[in-house]
């Protein structure tokens, strides 16, 4: 008799769920949902419940698959303003920097070398700094990216997006691919955020059910689909997929290839909690 693999039976469970999400319940706005009936998730999926929230003092709330659209002077709450080109330019970031303070985007994502310069521009302000760890490739050794992280986090970055080992997982070798995260995850100071870039235009659904899992285990705080520098960017199926292996305790982080506010919504929808975009002015502008 054959011994059920543990990983192969995780990815199964997974898929077979999202499979099963044409169940029906209904929210407190009256909607079909699949998250009400099962877990009771109305907060994250009703407009009124999400505006009580809001109303009550929350700076961010966490969407799931089947959310209707956020009240629109609450996206910019979610969006990483973004600019990780290698020709960024001082004049560039600072352009950056003013935007994220006017449109109070949740933070400004940007390469290590600019992580003090934005902390001290945004000292005072909600916005928060964000900073790529083995970015874009992952292919750095798992100590070289826990020395990034703590040196991120000395120059002021409050949040992480490292990007996991796409070689170690696609060979196979997930005991690599969790002491990579892992080792971020310890390095990084407490109170931090770690999010885990999947890099999913590699993957097939079952690596990305894996590497979700991994992500989980070794205690980081979101998964994101992409850099910006792969194949292709962010999907809704990706996405989905992502929410549907992490469950609502973890965030997920739709970026790459997302331009428009009808970019977002449906990432949104689809499971997304926060939204990496360099467009994110024209994003909340509905432009």
């Amino acid at each position: 008799m054959t011994v059920p693999d543990p990983v192969e039976q995780a990815v199964e469970e997974v898929l077979a769920r999202l499979a099963r999400r044409g169940a029906e319940g209904e929210n407190l706005d009256g909607r079909s949902c699949t998250l009400c009936a099962v877990h009771g998730q109305c907060a994250a999926v009703c407009p009124r419940s999400t505006a009580a929230l809001v109303g009550a003092g929350a700076e961010r709330v966490s969407h799931a698959p089947g959310s209707v659209d956020p009240p629109a002077k609450d996206l910019a709450a979610m969006i990483d303003h973004t600019v990780l080109k290698a020709d960024t330019t001082r004049e560039v970031v600072d352009r950056i920097l003013r935007e994220a303070k006017e449109y109070r985007f949740a933070s400004v994502c940007v390469n290590p070398v600019w992580v003090k310069h934005c902390a001290r521009f945004l000292s005072g302000t909600t916005v928060k700094v964000c900073s790529v760890i083995g970015f874009p490739l992952g292919a750095n050794s798992p100590e070289t990216k826990a020395f990034e992280a703590r040196r991120a986090c000395y120059d002021g970055a409050v949040e992480l997006d490292m990007v996991i080992n796409v070689g170690a997982l696609k060979s196979g070798d997930t005991d690599l691919v969790e002491r990579d995260v892992r080792g971020v995850v310890e390095s990084a100071t407490a109170g931090r955020i770690v999010k885990v870039i999947l890099e999913t235009a590699y993957l097939t659904d079952e690596e990305k059910v894996i590497a979700c899992d991994i992500a989980r285990r070794s205690g980081a705080d979101f998964v994101k689909t992409s850099t910006g520098f792969g194949p292709s960017g962010a999907t809704v199926e990706d996405v989905r997929l992502m929410r549907e292996a992490v469950g609502s305790k973890m965030g997920v982080k739709a970026s790459g290839g997302i331009r428009s506010r009808e970019d977002a919504d449906n990432m949104v929808r689809a499971g997304a909690s926060r939204i990496g975009a360099s467009a994110s002015v024209a994003i909340v502008k509905g432009e």
